[in-house]
């Protein structure tokens, strides 16, 4: 089937009543338009949270097998709603969880990857001139169980199904009206982007930006899905999502992220011997517990210390592995910090231009900030920080970098020369 459009729209887009009768009249007026439509939703406004509270209501650390069948229900709750409103509008409507549509994932609970989705379901609703409605955020494994896909997932949804569908276009609708060069409540005079590439958007994405989920972008970029970001408020175009060539990937810089959901890990006095750090990491990545930054200090005597990253989120399974592990490797200590946050700059230029990490230590330095950790790749730079002061980094970096100039298509970054 030709010219399928898929769209998502996240929890603040439907977290009301009448937001939702917004939203059916946005997609009816696709479908009048002659194009088939895809919608994929996320649970009402901060249905997700309250879930989640009140799952440690009853339990302090509730299996997360069933955290997946109380989670998934806040997306159920919203295609029907949503399906409803678009029936009311004289449009034929269907709303289909992530197991009646086929999306297949592994066993992993709570951060399931999708494996497979079979499309027979979708495109017998769509040529029968219904609008599919699909849950965001969730799937069935092999064996039946439901699962969930991590914070976000429901970008992963509309990604995997706009690939499978060979869909022309694949619309993430938010509460913003595109991808900014910083999170403009902090920075109001951030720039919206016109476009930005698969490998920028995944950096900022990993870093803290909360417009798309990495996993998302990671899916887009493998089959050539290109996304737009824009406001379910209104008609602006958004941010272009896609491949770029290696000319207009010129520009240095393209955004500052922050992250809070940042905890520091520190293991006092391991044996410097091999196999010490995989012994450690090993045990993490058992758990499905992603690392991030990582730092390994010599000492004279013939111990180490490991510094690293988790999730806040993460901090507690994290901290009871490693007290273990350090405990069967002989180190001393371990500490943890939850009071830390993570500032970066991420741009696919940088590879190419010389002083830009000096530029952004020197905005920090100015501002009195200091950096207890570094990070780089070839696309972006990231140092942690004391928490309390994110968001004035984030400010001190953004104008550092004259990230404010970066706003119209083809404009010339002032960073080049």
């Amino acid at each position: 089937m030709n010219g399928i459009v898929v769209q998502k729209y996240g929890g603040s887009s439907v977290s009301d009543p009448e937001r939702i009768r917004n939203v059916a009249a946005r997609i009816v007026d696709a479908h009048r338009s002659g194009r088939p439509v895809v919608a994929v939703v996320s649970a009402m406004g901060d249905t997700t949270d309250h879930l989640i509270e009140l799952a440690h209501q009853i339990s302090p650390r509730p299996p997360r097998r069933e955290m997946d069948m109380l989670l998934a229900t806040g997306e159920q709750v919203s295609i029907a709603l949503l399906a409803m409103a678009i029936q009311e509008l004289g449009e034929e409507a269907i709303s289909l969880t992530g197991a009646q549509v086929g999306i297949l994932t592994d066993g992993i609970h709570m951060k399931a990857r999708i494996q497979e989705v079979r499309t027979d379901r979708i495109l017998r609703e769509l040529e029968q001139g219904r609008i599919v409605i699909v849950a965001g955020f969730q799937g069935i494994t092999p064996g039946d169980d439901i699962t969930t896909l991590g914070r976000g997932g429901s970008d992963t949804t509309a990604v995997a199904l706009a690939a499978a569908v060979q869909a022309d276009r694949c619309e993430i609708y938010t509460d913003v009206d595109g991808v900014y060069t910083a999170d403009p409540r902090l920075v109001p005079d951030a720039s919206r982007l016109e476009w930005i590439s698969y490998g920028e958007m995944l950096e900022m994405a990993s870093l803290g930006a909360v417009v798309l989920q990495p996993r998302a972008v990671e899916y887009a970029a493998q089959y050539g899905v290109v996304l737009r970001v824009r406001s379910s408020f209104g008609d602006g175009p958004g941010t272009e999502v896609r491949g770029v060539s290696t000319m207009e990937n010129a520009r240095v810089v393209v955004g500052v992220t922050h992250d809070r959901n940042v905890a520091k890990l520190v293991v006092v006095d391991v044996p410097d011997r091999p196999g010490v750090a995989h012994r450690l990491f090993a045990a993490l990545a058992a758990e499905e517990i992603n690392v991030d930054m990582i730092v390994q200090t010599t000492k004279a005597r013939q111990v180490t210390d490991l510094l690293f990253t988790v999730t806040r989120d993460d901090l507690a399974r994290s901290r009871e592995i490693v007290d273990q592990v350090a405990r069967e490797l002989g180190a001393t200590t371990v500490q943890d910090d939850a009071s830390v946050a993570k500032v970066s700059i991420v741009g696919a230029g940088m590879m190419s231009h010389p002083g830009v990490a000096a530029r952004m230590f020197g905005a920090l330095a100015e501002a009195g900030i200091n950096i207890q950790v570094i990070s780089t790749s070839e696309i972006k730079v990231s140092c942690l920080i004391d928490a309390t002061q994110a968001e004035e980094a984030v400010r001190r970096v953004h104008k550092a970098f004259h990230l404010e100039e970066l706003a119209p298509e083809g404009a010339r970054d002032p960073l080049l020369p």
